[in-house]
């Protein structure tokens, strides 16, 4: 089982690289914002909650988010290994998703940061805001909150992994090929 953490700021990359290699190694994508956002076109009661922090910039409190996957988990017990994008993003996340695999009998096998600066990213979001609609994709000033809260809660989690030695730092920059051949040649290694 391959269960892998993809690492990085908002618009590194992450979904897009994830839709690649849950295909190539038949593995389940489970993507915080996805379900965000899908709790939130539904108005359910964790969509409100969500879109609230949401709007702000700022990331949705832990015990919500680690609630959330542990149930996209429990729907899927068959599943090959997971893709958990844009979770944990904090240490004690990270400790609880730690926690819950265990509980299952399995850990986290990598975790791949796709690193990129912060004017490709903000470039990048204020694109796919224009195509997309959504509201933390239109506002450099909210963009360049969620990075700080980023870096102050989530880069950490890079010393984390290192000292578990499943850290791996990969060049997001590039063509959506190159990128997917940078992760699957450190995926293949695991």
């Amino acid at each position: 089982m391959i269960n892998l953490v993809l690492f990085g700021k908002p618009g590194a990359g992450k979904g897009t690289q994830a839709e690649f290699l849950k295909s190539k190694y038949e593995l389940v994508h489970i993507s915080t914002g996805d379900v965000f956002r899908h709790n939130i076109k539904n108005a359910t009661d964790l969509g409100k909650l969500a879109q609230s922090f949401m709007d702000k910039g700022d990331l949705v409190p832990d015990s919500v988010t680690i609630n959330m996957l542990e149930a996209e988990v429990e729907k899927n017990p068959k599943a090959k290994g997971f893709i958990f994008d844009g979770f944990p993003r904090t240490e004690a996340q990270a400790f609880a998703l730690d926690d819950f695999l265990a509980k299952k009998g399995m850990q986290v096998s990598a975790t791949i940061a796709l690193e990129a600066n912060d004017d490709e990213l903000v470039s990048r979001l204020l694109k796919r805001g224009e195509i997309s609609g959504r509201s933390d994709d239109q506002d450099e000033n909210k963009i360049r909150n969620r990075f700080d809260e980023y870096n102050q809660k989530t880069a950490p989690l890079r010393s984390y992994y290192t000292t578990q030695n499943k850290f791996h730092s990969i060049n997001g920059i590039g063509s959506i090929e190159e990128i997917t051949g940078r992760l699957t040649a450190v995926i293949n290694t695991l």
